[in-house]
C-alpha cells in the first residue's frame, strides 16, 4: 500500500497516511479515463441550438405565382429552404447529449486518475484546511507554502469549511469540491491536487 506524508498548511510533515492500493496504486486505464471525461463533457452540453424549419420562419404561405405559363420555375412558398430567409433543412433541435456510463467504469476511471496523480507527484495530503479567516490572500499564502502556486489547483475536503469556501472562490484556477463530488474530469483538469486527510481516508474507503 502507498504511504504518503501528511503535511500541515506550512508544508511541514506531521505524520504519514497509508492509502488503499486499490485506489491510489491501481493500474492506469487510459481508455476508462477517456470515457469518463467524454461522459462528463457530454452531460455538460446545453443542447439548446435550434434552427427554424419552413413552417416556423416568417413569411406568407401564398403561392408566389401560378404553376404554369410564366416561364419561371415553379414554386409554392417564399419560406422554402432554397430561398433566402427560408427555413433550414435538418438543422439542430434542442436535445440532451448526456448518456449513461456504468458506475463501475466511472469508479475505475476515478481510481486511475488518482493513481496517475500520485505517481506523477501531483497529489498531496494536507492534515486539514483550517484557516484563520476567509480572505483570499490567506488561501493563496497557504497554497504558496504548499508549493501549489500553479495555475490550476484542486482542493478536496470532506467537511464543510466556510473559510476555505469563501477564500478560494475568487482565486482563479482554484477549485474546491467535496470528496463525494470529485470527478475524473476535475482531477485531470488541475495541475495539482490537495486532499485533506479526512478526504483521502474517505476516498480510500469509498473507491475500494
Amino acid at each position: 500500500m502507498p504511504i504518503v506524508d501528511v503535511v500541515d498548511l506550512n508544508n511541514e510533515k506531521v505524520g504519514e497516511l497509508e492509502l488503499a492500493a486499490e485506489v491510489f496504486a491501481a493500474e492506469i486505464n487510459q481508455a476508462l479515463i477517456y470515457e469518463a471525461v467524454r461522459h462528463h463533457l457530454a452531460s455538460r452540453r446545453s443542447g439548446t441550438a435550434k434552427t427554424k424549419t419552413r413552417h416556423e420562419v416568417s413569411g406568407s404561405g401564398k403561392k408566389l405565382w401560378k404553376q404554369k405559363g410564366t416561364g419561371r420555375a415553379r414554386t409554392g412558398s417564399i419560406r422554402s429552404p432554397i430561398w433566402r430567409h427560408g427555413g433550414t433543412v435538418h438543422g439542430p433541435v434542442p436535445r440532451d447529449y448526456s448518456y449513461r456510463l456504468p458506475r463501475k467504469m466511472q469508479l475505475g476511471a476515478l481510481r486511475s486518475a488518482l493513481s496517475a496523480k500520485l505517481r506523477d507527484g501531483e497529489l498531496k495530503v494536507v492534515q486539514s484546511f483550517t484557516l484563520a479567516d476567509h480572505k483570499a490572500k490567506t488561501v493563496r499564502a497557504a497554497l504558496d507554502k504548499l508549493e501549489a502556486g500553479v495555475k490550476k489547483v484542486l482542493l478536496v475536503d470532506n467537511e464543510e469549511n466556510r473559510n476555505l469556501e469563501l477564500g478560494a472562490r475568487n482565486l482563479e484556477g482554484v477549485t474546491l469540491v467535496a470528496s463525494r463530488e470529485v470527478t475524473t474530469y476535475d482531477l485531470l483538469g488541475h495541475q495539482h491536487v490537495l486532499l485533506s486527510e479526512a478526504a483521502a481516508r474517505k476516498l480510500s474507503e469509498a473507491l475500494r
